[in-house]
């Protein structure tokens, strides 16, 4: 899946199970727990390939940016807010 089709997805997957999101908008702007799942997605691919002081870097401007830290080798699943991955 490509990058926005994975950032819709999980658009999609936050409206259907969140009665506060009330707009695509607001989960785009207002969700500090998806943008950091977004950014971890860059930053693991960049780990991935060898660059990690810049995904550890990133890693740590994202955890001030949004208050969560996740390690640039963690592996997330495809579906972490699919209704398999996320339990809410």
């Amino acid at each position: 899946m490509s990058l926005f089709g994975s950032i819709r997805e999980d658009v999609r997957c936050v409206l259907e199970r969140d009665p506060a999101a009330t707009s695509r908008a607001m989960v785009l702007l207002c969700y500090p727990g998806l943008h950091a799942v977004w950014a971890h997605r860059i930053n693991h691919w960049l780990w991935s390939r060898k660059m990690r002081f810049l995904a550890r870097a990133m890693s740590q401007i994202t955890r001030f940016w949004t208050g969560v830290e996740i390690h640039p080798g963690a592996r997330l699943g495809d579906g972490c807010l699919s209704i398999t991955g996320w339990a809410w």
